[in-house]
C-alpha cells in the first residue's frame, strides 16, 4: 500500500505543477471574470444613441396625424411624394412611405430609401407599425387599450410543483447557460487527464523506466497508484470550478442583470457533476491505461484515444436537439451508455428533470462498467506493458486476452 501511495503522491504532484494543468484550472474563472470587467468597461463607454431619424411619410387618406415622436425617430409628414422624395435626396430624411387611400382595405405601404435593402431595418419598421396602428385606434380605445395592441404578449413561464404551489427551481434561458459550460469543462478534464495518463504511459515506455518501476512495484499498485493520482488532480480541477461559479454567477447577474437573474443553479448539480467527473474520469483512465498498455509511443497512444473521446463530446453537437427534446428516448440512452452519460445528463438538467431511474441507473451503469474495465484493463496491462514494436491489433488482443 505505501508503493501504491508513493506512486500516487507522484502523480498527483507532477500533474499539478504541470503549467498547461495550472492554465486550464484558473483559465476558466479568470476568463469569467475579464469578461464581467470588460462589460463594465464597454457599458460605461458606450452610452446609447441619441441622434433623432427622421422618417417622411405622406398621408393620402387622412387622419395620421398624432404619435409622430417613436423613440429616436421622428415621423415627419409630407403633402406628396415628390417633396418627400426631395428631402431623401437632400437627406433630411432617411426614407418615407407614402399612406394610400385604400390603405384601410390593402394595408398595403410603400416605403421608399436610397438603400438597397429587403425591409427597413427593425427599429425603423417597428416605429411605422406603431405609428399607423396607434393613430388607426385614436380615439377610438382608451390609451392602455392601444400600449396592449403594440405589446401585447408580455409572457412569463412559471414552474408549479405536484401540489401546485410555485417552485423555487424556476426555468428559463439563464438554466441552461452552466449545464452547457459544465458539459465542456467537464470534457476538457476528463480529456486532459486522461492525456496526461496515456503520456506518462508512453513516455516511460519509451525510456524504459517501466521495466524499472514493475521491478518494484506490482501491476496493481502502479495502475491504481496512476489512477487515482491523476484523478485526484482533475478533481481539485472541478472543485475550483464548482467553488468558483456561486461567485461568478452572483456577480454577472447583479452588473449584466438580463436572463442571468432568473438562473438558479441548485446543490444537487453541483453534487452530480462532481459525481459524474468521477465516474467518467475513472472509465476514461481505464480505457486510457489500456490504449497506454498496448501503444508503443505516447503520440500514438494519443491518436487511438481519440477514438473514444470523439463519442464523449457528441452530446454537445446535438445540444440544441437536447435541450428542445430533453426528454427523447435517444437522450434516454446516451444518459445511460457509458461513454456518453456524464456530458449527456449535464445538458438534460439545464432543461428537464431527469427522471431519478435514469440517474440511478446511468450511476449504476458506469460503475459496474468502471469494475469491468478494471479487471480487463489490469489483464491487458500484465500482458502488452513491457511489449515493445508494432501496436496489436483488435484480433490479437483478444486472441491474447481468451489464452491469458
Amino acid at each position: 500500500m505505501n508503493k501504491t501511495l508513493l506512486i500516487f503522491n507522484h502523480e498527483f504532484r507532477t500533474t499539478l505543477r504541470r503549467t498547461a494543468f495550472i492554465i486550464m484550472t484558473f483559465i476558466v474563472p479568470l476568463i469569467a471574470l475579464l469578461g464581467i470587467g470588460a462589460y463594465h468597461v464597454i457599458s460605461g463607454a458606450v452610452k446609447p444613441s441619441e441622434e433623432i431619424t427622421g422618417i417622411g411619410y405622406v398621408d393620402n387618406l387622412g387622419g395620421f396625424d398624432q404619435y409622430t415622436s417613436q423613440g429616436n425617430i421622428r415621423l415627419v409628414p409630407f403633402n406628396s411624394s415628390d417633396e418627400a422624395s426631395k428631402g431623401l435626396v437632400t437627406k433630411d430624411i432617411k426614407g418615407y412611405f407614402v399612406i394610400s387611400p385604400d390603405y384601410l382595405n390593402t394595408g398595403l405601404i410603400n416605403f421608399y430609401t436610397l438603400e438597397k435593402q429587403l425591409v427597413p431595418p427593425p427599429a425603423t419598421l417597428s416605429a411605422i407599425k406603431d405609428f399607423l396602428s396607434s393613430n388607426l385606434l385614436a380615439g377610438k380605445v382608451p390609451q392602455p387599450t392601444i400600449d396592449l395592441v403594440k405589446a401585447p404578449l408580455n409572457l412569463i413561464s412559471i414552474r408549479v410543483t405536484e401540489t401546485g404551489a410555485v417552485s423555487p427551481e424556476q426555468g428559463g434561458y439563464g438554466n441552461l447557460l452552466v449545464p452547457g459550460i459544465f458539459s465542456l469543462l467537464l470534457v476538457l478534464s476528463i480529456m486532459f487527464s486522461s492525456s496526461y495518463l496515456i503520456q506518462g504511459m508512453g513516455d516511460e515506455k519509451e525510456n524504459r523506466l517501466i521495466e524499472v518501476l514493475l521491478s518494484s512495484v506490482s501491476v496493481r499498485q502502479l495502475l491504481i497508484g496512476k489512477v487515482l493520482g491523476l484523478g485526484a488532480a482533475g478533481l481539485v480541477q472541478v472543485v475550483v470550478w464548482v467553488i468558483s461559479t456561486p461567485f461568478l454567477l452572483g456577480l454577472a447577474s447583479s452588473s449584466i442583470g438580463g436572463f442571468l437573474k432568473t438562473l438558479v443553479v441548485p446543490p444537487s448539480f453541483y453534487i452530480l457533476c462532481v459525481v459524474y467527473f468521477i465516474l467518467g474520469y475513472l472509465l476514461f483512465a481505464m480505457i486510457s491505461t489500456a490504449i497506454g498498455a498496448i501503444s508503443p509511443s505516447a503520440r500514438e497512444g494519443q491518436q487511438l484515444a481519440t477514438i473514444f473521446t470523439l463519442p464523449s463530446v457528441a452530446p454537445l453537437w446535438f445540444s440544441s436537439a437536447i435541450m428542445l427534446f430533453p426528454n427523447s428516448p435517444v437522450w434516454v440512452v446516451l444518459t445511460i451508455f457509458p461513454i456518453t452519460a456524464p456530458v449527456t445528463l449535464m445538458m438534460r438538467l439545464g432543461s428537464t428533470d431527469v427522471a431519478a431511474w435514469q440517474i440511478g441507473l446511468s450511476i449504476l451503469v458506469l460503475l459496474l462498467s468502471i469494475a469491468g474495465g478494471l479487471l480487463l484493463t489490469a489483464r491487458i496491462v500484465r500482458t502488452y506493458l513491457l511489449m515493445y514494436g508494432k501496436r496489436p491489433g483488435l484480433g490479437e488482443i483478444i486472441r491474447n486476452l481468451r489464452n491469458g
